[in-house]
């Protein structure tokens, strides 16, 4: 069976997020001033091939533990759909 996963890895929250920070204060000069706690990330989208969801799930997991997020800067979520 093939699945897609999107992974969202994020700042963590007691973090400074600079971009983010950056992002924000932008959104006052252009006239949006109620938008407020920037966060940025990156989204990872991936195709993965096992036997069932349950496995696919574990494949992705473990790419995300071992190579696509910093666990000391970093958290992640992910959600994986049959394709």
């Amino acid at each position: 069976m093939n699945f897609r996963a999107e992974i969202d890895v994020m700042p963590l929250k007691a973090l400074l997020d600079p971009q983010g920070k950056a992002v924000t204060s932008s959104m006052k000069n252009l006239g949006l001033p109620t938008i407020t706690n920037v966060r940025i990330g990156k989204h990872i989208s991936m195709e993965v091939e096992a036997e069932n969801k349950e496995l696919a799930s574990k494949m992705v997991d473990k790419a995300c533990k071992d190579l696509l997020h910093n666990p000391i800067m970093e958290g992640y979520e992910f959600h994986i759909n049959e394709i």
